[in-house]
C-alpha cells in the first residue's frame, strides 16, 4: 500500500523499534527504514526526539511520533485496515494493561537477570518467572492474544518469542520452561511462524554477539534498567 512519507528511525536489535515495523507490515504500509547509531546519535534523531533521544521514531507526513506503544496506537488509528486493538473500550483497556504489565514485570526483570549474577540475578529471575505464570494463564486456549490474528498485545510482547531466549543464553539462565509454559511456547511458535514476522527478525548469532558485549560492558556500571 502506498503511504505518504512514512519513515521509521530504528536500531536493528531494538525490540521497541521492531514493534513499529511489525505493525506497519501487518497493515501493509510501505515505509523507509533509517538505521540509527544509538551510540553516536545523529542530528536527525536529536531533532526528531529531543526529549528522550531514543528510537523508535515514526515519521508520517514529516511529523515525528515517539515511544513504541504510542506509535502502535497512532498506526492503528491512522491506517484502519487490519485493526490491532479491539473495538470494545474494555477489551482495549485490557490490551493496554497486558502490554504494560509485560513491559514492566518481564522485560525489565529479564534484562536485570541477564546483566547480573548471584543474588541479584536470582531475585530478578523470580520476578520474571512470576510474570511468566500470569502470561501463561492469559494466553491459554488462544492462538494469539488478539484471538486468531496477531494484534496489539502480540506485537507489544512479541520480543518474548525471539529476544528472551537470547537473553537466557547470554545470562546462562532459564525463564521459559516449555513444559510449564506450554501455551506461551505455542504462542511463541505461532508468532514466529507468521511470514511478516519471520522475514523481519534480526540474525540470532549477531544478536548473541551484541548482547554478550552489552552484558560485559554493563557488568561494572549496571543500574537495573533496560538499556539496549
Amino acid at each position: 500500500m502506498e503511504s505518504k512519507d512514512v519513515k521509521v528511525v530504528s536500531f536493528w536489535v531494538s525490540p521497541f523499534a521492531k514493534r513499529v515495523e511489525w505493525a506497519l507490515k501487518l497493515k501493509g504500509v510501505d515505509y523507509e527504514y533509517i538505521e540509527e547509531d544509538i551510540y553516536n546519535k545523529s542530528p536527525l534523531l536529536l531533532e526528531l526526539n529531543p526529549v528522550t533521544k531514543k528510537v523508535p521514531v515514526l515519521i508520517h507526513d514529516k511529523k515525528p511520533i515517539v515511544e513504541s506503544f504510542i506509535i502502535l496506537e497512532y498506526i492503528d488509528e491512522t491506517w484502519k485496515q487490519y485493526p490491532l486493538l479491539p473495538q470494545h473500550p474494555y477489551q482495549r483497556a485490557l490490551a493496554r494493561f497486558w502490554a504494560n504489565f509485560v513491559e514492566q514485570k518481564l522485560l525489565d526483570s529479564a534484562w536485570v537477570a541477564m546483566c547480573s549474577s548471584g543474588d541479584e540475578q536470582e531475585k530478578a529471575l523470580k520476578v520474571a518467572r512470576d510474570a511468566m505464570e500470569k502470561i501463561e494463564e492469559e494466553i491459554k486456549g488462544k492462538k494469539f492474544f488478539g484471538g486468531e490474528n496477531i494484534g496489539y498485545v502480540d506485537i507489544a510482547v512479541g520480543w518474548i518469542s525471539y529476544w528472551l531466549p537470547v537473553f537466557e543464553e547470554v545470562g546462562s539462565m532459564q525463564i521459559i520452561d516449555s513444559f510449564k509454559y506450554s501455551a506461551t511456547t505455542a504462542w511463541m511458535n505461532n508468532f514466529l511462524s507468521h511470514p511478516l514476522i519471520k522475514e523481519s527478525l534480526p540474525p540470532r548469532d549477531k544478536m548473541l554477539d551484541y548482547f554478550h558485549t552489552r552484558r560485559k560492558a554493563l557488568s561494572n556500571t549496571f543500574h537495573g534498567f533496560f538499556n539496549i
